[in-house]
C-alpha cells in the first residue's frame, strides 16, 4: 500500500505522526510557525511571480518545500520544489520560468487546505486524549 496520506494525499500520516512525537506538546506551537511562515512564504512567491522575478522565488518556494515537508504535507512540498528548481534554472538561463504559473496559483489554496487539514487532525488528536483522560487521573468508580 505504500504511504498512508490523510485527506486525499495532503498529509503522509506517517511523517505527521513521527513529528508529533518527536515535538510532544511543542507541536501546536510549531504549527502555528507553519501558519505563519507558509502564509509569508506564499505571499512573496506571489509578488515574485507577479514581478517576473525568478530570483525573489528561490529562496521562499525553498522555505516552503522544507516546512511542507516537515509536517508531511507533500503535494504542497511537490508544488514548492517545482517552483524552486524552475526558479534555480531560470536564473542562471537569465529567463523567467513561465512554466511555473499553474504551481503558483494552486500554492495558496493547497497551503489552506493543507492547514485546515492539520488544525482539524491536531484538534482530533487532542479531543482522543482529553476524552480517555491523557495525563490525568481515571475517575474512581462509585
Amino acid at each position: 500500500m505504500g504511504n498512508d496520506v490523510t485527506d486525499s494525499r495532503q498529509i503522509d500520516s506517517h511523517k505527521l505522526e513521527a513529528l508529533r512525537q518527536e515535538l510532544g506538546s511543542n507541536f501546536g506551537r510549531v504549527l502555528g510557525y507553519f501558519r505563519e511562515d507558509g502564509a509569508k512564504s506564499i505571499s512573496a512567491i506571489e509578488e515574485a511571480a507577479r514581478a517576473r522575478s525568478a530570483v525573489a522565488l528561490v529562496r521562499p518556494a525553498h522555505t516552503l518545500k522544507g516546512d511542507a515537508l516537515q509536517f508531511g504535507a507533500i503535494e504542497l512540498a511537490a508544488a514548492a520544489e517545482r517552483i524552486e528548481t524552475a526558479a534555480r534554472r531560470a536564473v542562471e538561463d537569465h529567463i523567467y520560468p513561465v512554466d511555473i504559473v499553474a504551481d503558483v496559483v494552486r500554492l495558496r489554496p493547497l497551503f489552506d487546505a493543507v492547514v485546515a487539514t492539520l488544525v482539524r487532525e491536531t484538534s482530533a488528536a487532542s479531543t482522543i486524549r482529553r476524552a480517555v483522560g491523557f495525563g490525568r487521573k481515571a475517575p474512581l468508580a462509585r
